[in-house]
This record gives C-alpha cells, sequence and structure tokens, in this order.
C-alpha cells in the first residue's frame, strides 16, 4: 500500500469511528465530550476510542495507541487535561476550554492518525 492509499484508508477508519463515537449514548459517554473534541479539527483527524467513561484519542488506529493529553471530568465540575509523562496541563470550567487546551498541547508533529500502533507514528 502507498502511503497515500494509508493516508486515506486511515482517514476512511477514523471517520468511522468518530461516527460510531459521536453517537454513544450517556450509558458510555457524555455525548457532549466527543462532540466537543470533534469540533476541534485537529482533535477530529485522530483515532478516537472511549473507556470508562473516558474518550482518549490516539495518532495511530491500532493498539498499544500514541495519546494525546485525556480530558477527564471531575466530580465538583469542570475539567482536567492530563499528559502521559507530564501530569496535570491544567483544570478548566468547560469542556470546550478542555479540549482547546489539549490541541494547545499536541505533540510536535501530530498530525492524521496513521494505520498501525504507536510504532508507525512518525516522530
Amino acid at each position: 500500500m502507498t502511503h497515500e492509499n494509508e493516508a486515506v484508508e486511515a482517514a476512511r477508519v477514523v471517520a468511522a469511528e468518530w461516527q460510531q463515537v459521536l453517537a454513544y449514548g450517556k450509558d458510555l459517554v457524555d455525548p457532549a465530550v466527543p462532540r466537543a473534541a470533534y469540533a476541534q479539527p485537529r482533535l477530529r483527524e485522530l483515532h478516537p476510542a472511549v473507556s470508562h467513561g473516558t474518550l482518549f484519542l490516539s495518532r495511530c488506529t491500532k493498539l498499544p495507541g500514541s495519546f494525546v493529553p485525556v480530558v477527564y471530568g471531575k466530580v465538583e465540575g469542570g475539567f482536567q487535561v492530563t499528559a502521559q509523562g507530564v501530569g496535570s496541563l491544567g483544570e478548566v470550567d468547560t469542556v470546550e476550554e478542555a479540549f482547546a487546551l489539549v490541541v494547545a498541547n499536541l505533540p510536535e508533529g501530530c498530525g492524521p492518525a496513521v494505520i498501525g500502533t504507536a510504532d508507525d507514528v512518525p516522530g
């Protein structure tokens, strides 16, 4: 498969997964969370997955993933944004602010998700 074909396939896989995640009910994730992430064009290119009510975004389509900062809802309200290996990037009041903080802290060269695992992510 050529690089161009891989990019087209990755975009197809990511778009299909987003459609599923955006259709999830409250029993899996607060619907406002994936909608807010999807509203950010750079995050829309990443592979979404939901686990334990949390939305995770990966730079690749398979596990192990290459995850970008994660947004967690706080019990007392608001959201915390955390990055692996860094810890907390900050706390904000709205989910929209949280995903803006994720975008501001994307890894250097973060582009659309690629087919494969974390080992296949450039850089």
